[in-house]
């Protein structure tokens, strides 16, 4: 140990981490854990998974005369570790605006309500497993789907996510959108805005950014990119945070391998936007747009079939 001058590396670390917290005007006192912990967020994930889906996604050797039992058991104990975190999550960002006891009562308040959520999220995830048992030939059944498939696992995590999010809990959404794109290669923000029934065919690749808005029915293949084309800054050159800059998808949209469409431009209800097309700018309703056609014709010329 001493040939390695573990102690000198020791405070070293220590002088790197205080200069850190010192920048970003955060404590070097003594206490707790003061953020959300992203191994806590694996177990309510896959609690949730299987509260969703407890005769495919829970215990293997769940029975469903115990169906209900598992998940009342399981949905409590989650429910309690999410509190822990959101109350983590609140102190990160809202500390300073109110007491201890106004933060715990708007985390309780926030874990119910998201709670009163879940029966509606499954009811979308129900309409995604269907749109991919429909939309691919090569699916055999519905279990299929939801056991083996990148696309319905990305979007288990992202109904989660997005409700989170949208609770005003970024941070737990994000750790929770990230949990799946580490798992599939699959790339949603959670602030993305997606309809039901949306199928990701394969899904390698695919990047959905924090603005954008996707309808019903919509079908994506891998290596999409729904993401921004410009990032515009305010007077001092930082980036402005927030402003719509991503595409919208209207309903029934198909979206092929490797086309990338950049800024807030429109899909138009029903069209099809074929393999590695580069697109910037808006689709009428009923277009098919190729590779060569987005090249060289704007979209609203009338030889676009």
């Amino acid at each position: 140990m001493t040939a390695f001058n573990v102690p000198t590396i020791v405070q070293a670390l220590k002088a790197a981490r205080n200069e850190w917290r010192n920048a970003q005007r955060r404590s070097n006192g003594s206490g707790g854990r003061t953020f959300p912990s992203t191994d806590a967020m694996v177990r309510i994930m896959d609690d949730l998974k299987g509260i969703l889906f407890p005769m495919r996604l829970g215990p293997s050797d769940l029975r469903q005369e115990s169906e209900d039992y598992y998940v009342g058991h399981t949905l409590h104990a989650m429910l309690h570790t999410l509190l822990q975190q959101v109350r983590l999550e609140l102190k990160c960002h809202e500390a300073h605006k109110n007491d201890d006891t106004a933060l715990d009562q708007k985390a309780i308040q926030l874990v119910h309500d998201f709670s009163q959520a879940l029966p509606d999220i499954r009811r979308l995830l129900d309409s995604d497993v269907m749109a991919a048992y429909h939309g691919d030939p090569a699916a055999n059944s519905v279990d299929e789907v939801l056991l083996c498939y990148p696309g319905v696992s990305a979007m288990i995590h992202h109904r989660i996510a997005h409700r989170l999010y949208r609770l005003g809990l970024p941070l737990l959404a994000r750790v929770s959108a990230e949990l799946a794109h580490s798992q599939t290669g699959i790339d949603i923000h959670p602030g993305a805005q997606i309809g039901g029934s949306f199928f990701i065919d394969h899904g390698t690749g695919v990047v959905i950014g924090e603005t954008a808005i996707i309808g019903e029915r919509v079908r994506i293949y891998q290596a999409v990119t729904l993401g921004a084309k410009r990032f515009p800054t305010d007077d001092c050159g930082q980036l402005e945070k927030g402003l719509p800059r991503h595409p919208i998808v209207e309903d029934d949209v198909v979206i092929y391998a490797g086309a990338t469409i950049l800024g807030r431009v429109t899909l138009g209800h029903g069209c099809t936007i074929g393999g590695n097309v580069w697109l910037t700018h808006d689709v009428p309703p009923g277009r098919h747009v190729t590779q060569a056609e987005s090249k060289d014709t704007k979209i609203s010329d009338p030889e676009i079939r």
